[in-house]
């Protein structure tokens, strides 16, 4: 078991709850800001960042990721690392999600391999986009839901498809269902296909989520927790905001004998850099 800082990410809204399904989820800026205070206080190092419609909408525009980056700076300064979101959510195309990345060129992004790569016809503007935005110093992390989708992924980078040399994956454990529950046995299979150099984290449906991010810390890897993927503390109750997801998965992670980098940490051990002229820093 690896010793080493643990990155410890908050995705506190995702694209699809609205306060329906909870009173303290995050949808503004000004309740992202409010949100990152109060992870960075219970440990987050970084913050995955997804905006809005004024109507709950999953959004994709660089302005309103301007805004929200803006608002979040505004409060915790450069004390967390924030990473923006291309995710599809049912309602963009892979060329409209490349188009908003372009123009944003922001310092960390997520990309879904299956979104972006997914069908044969995307992997040349999708591998071109990737390699760009790589020169001007962005830092991908890709999602992957399957150990199927982290091997097609380390084929397209042998194909010189995606940026050469070492990644930071992001496996998903679980998925959208009533009840929403992963289960952490899935995660050997994804390490039986990680390449070696490679770094990954684990985020985790429902309320095993804390399972799931303690035995990710265990083997060495890392853990992104809050509302976009769970609602519930490890007891089946709901959770009372994302600071409280945060802290009880920083206390899993210390348990373990690692502690959580900040955010100066996790810009050396993803050797992160800033792009010239992009308007956006992390």
């Amino acid at each position: 078991m690896s010793l080493s800082p643990c990155l410890l990410m908050v995705a506190p809204n995702g694209a699809r709850r609205v306060y329906h399904d909870h009173p303290a989820i995050p949808l503004t800026p000004e309740e992202l800001a409010r949100d990152a205070q109060e992870c960075l206080a219970a440990g987050a190092s970084a913050m995955h960042v997804h905006v809005r419609e004024a109507d709950g909408r999953h959004l994709l525009d660089a302005g309103a990721y301007r805004d929200a980056i803006s608002a979040i700076k505004e409060t915790v300064g450069d004390q967390l690392l924030l990473q923006v979101t291309s995710e599809a959510g049912g309602r963009y195309s892979p060329s409209e999600q490349r188009d908003v990345m372009e123009a944003l060129q922001p310092g960390y992004v997520s990309i879904a391999m299956r979104e972006w790569f997914g069908d044969a016809h995307e992997v040349q503007a999708s591998g071109e986009l990737c390699r760009y935005l790589a020169s001007r110093g962005t830092h991908i992390q890709y999602i992957v839901y399957s150990p199927e989708d982290l091997i097609h992924f380390n084929h397209l980078r042998e194909q010189g498809a995606v940026p050469n040399g070492p990644a930071f994956l992001l496996f998903v454990l679980g998925r959208y269902v009533d009840p929403p529950i992963a289960d952490p046995s899935r995660l050997p299979g994804f390490l039986q296909a990680l390449m070696a150099g490679d770094h990954w984290a684990v985020c985790a449906f429902g309320p095993t989520e804390g399972d799931c991010l303690a035995l990710a810390a265990q083997q060495g890897g890392h853990t992104r927790v809050g509302f976009e993927n769970n609602l519930w503390r490890s007891d089946g109750q709901l959770a009372t905001n994302n600071a409280e997801l945060v802290a009880a998965t920083k206390a899993r992670i210390e348990a373990t004998g690692r502690r959580v980098m900040n955010a100066s940490e996790a810009r050396r051990f993803l050797a992160l850099t800033t792009a010239a002229n992009t308007g956006v820093t992390l």
